[in-house]
């Protein structure tokens, strides 16, 4: 903690922890009125390194060890926590495990139920834009094009159409256009978050749809051995998008990330699959060895 001509500075952190189950993204929260992500002090004095501060106090009081970690961001906008003479700083993490039992206050819950117009998986059109219609009647001329063409960037409106990654544009347009309740809005749905928690949510989206295509995080969500069936819906759950089938297994054998393993998985009921399992040598042979995102089928 520290003094600024009279405005204290707090720092503190905050965990982002989404696991996939059941072909659906979930995150780890606290409370439910409205719910929060974990989030905690940090302590100088007990704490050697953040990212240990952080593992502890997750396991303290959610139960969840973490196993894949990265700094997302730092949150420190004015006013953030809403106390007078405060200013809070949050060191935002994000973590990838396993979906696991909770303790305390704490629960798993589904990541679009926060966040819904990110799942375009059933759906390629894009309700959501209709929320802003006012925001958009309530200028002319050069201000309102300017607006309209943020809304198609944003919403896949465009030639460019749906960029899965610009997760927290969209949030932070409908939050300017005051249609989240976090801005004094009701007309979107989807559940808020305390504080600015979805805006946290959102960027941590972001992060791990970018890192997709050029880093293999998908395999900490993944067990040791698991078909390619199951590996495309595992991505197809975080990126929001159905995928061509054809192209995601070509890009797959390009790019060498998997190997299969000698054993077909039997369980399904129909054909056996072949068991696959990430190859770790992959990262000192690739510079960039994500799966990708090929033939996104889905559209603006």
């Amino acid at each position: 903690m520290a003094k600024t001509d009279g405005l204290r500075v707090e720092a503190g952190m905050t965990a982002v922890v989404i696991a996939v189950s059941d072909e659906q993204p979930r995150v780890l929260t606290v409370g439910a009125a409205p719910p929060r992500l974990p989030a905690g002090p940090l302590d100088p004095a007990a704490d050697r390194t953040l990212e240990m501060a952080l593992r502890r106090w997750v396991a303290e009081t959610t139960d969840v060890d973490l196993g894949y970690v990265e700094q997302l961001y730092t949150f420190g906008d004015a006013g953030r926590g809403g106390r007078p003479g405060v200013r809070e700083l949050a060191i935002a993490y994000l973590g990838l495990v396993g979906e696991s039992p909770v303790a305390g206050a704490a629960a798993w819950r589904d990541l679009y139920e926060f966040l819904p117009w990110e799942d375009r998986r059933l759906s390629t059109g894009s309700p959501w834009t209709a929320a802003l219609a006012p925001w958009l009647a309530a200028v002319s001329g050069e201000a309102r094009r300017v607006r309209k063409e943020r809304v198609a960037l944003a919403f896949g409106g465009g030639e460019a159409g749906w960029d899965v990654e610009r997760s927290l544009e969209r949030y932070e347009l409908l939050f300017e256009a005051g249609v989240v309740p976090e801005s004094a809005g009701d007309r979107i749905t989807g559940t808020a978050m305390a504080f600015d928690h979805r805006r946290v949510l959102a960027q941590a989206l972001g992060r791990i749809r970018g890192k997709l295509q050029y880093r293999p995080v998908v395999f900490e969500l993944l067990p040791p051995e698991f078909t390619l069936g199951a590996l495309q819906r595992v991505v197809e759950a975080l990126a929001g998008v159905r995928l061509h089938t054809g192209n995601f297994r070509r890009l797959l054998d390009r790019s060498g990330v998997v190997e299969g393993v000698g054993r077909h998985h039997t369980g399904t009921g129909g054909r056996p699959a072949e068991l696959h399992r990430f190859r770790r040598e992959v990262v000192l042979e690739r510079p960039a060895p994500g799966v990708g995102l090929p033939g996104m089928r889905t559209a603006g």
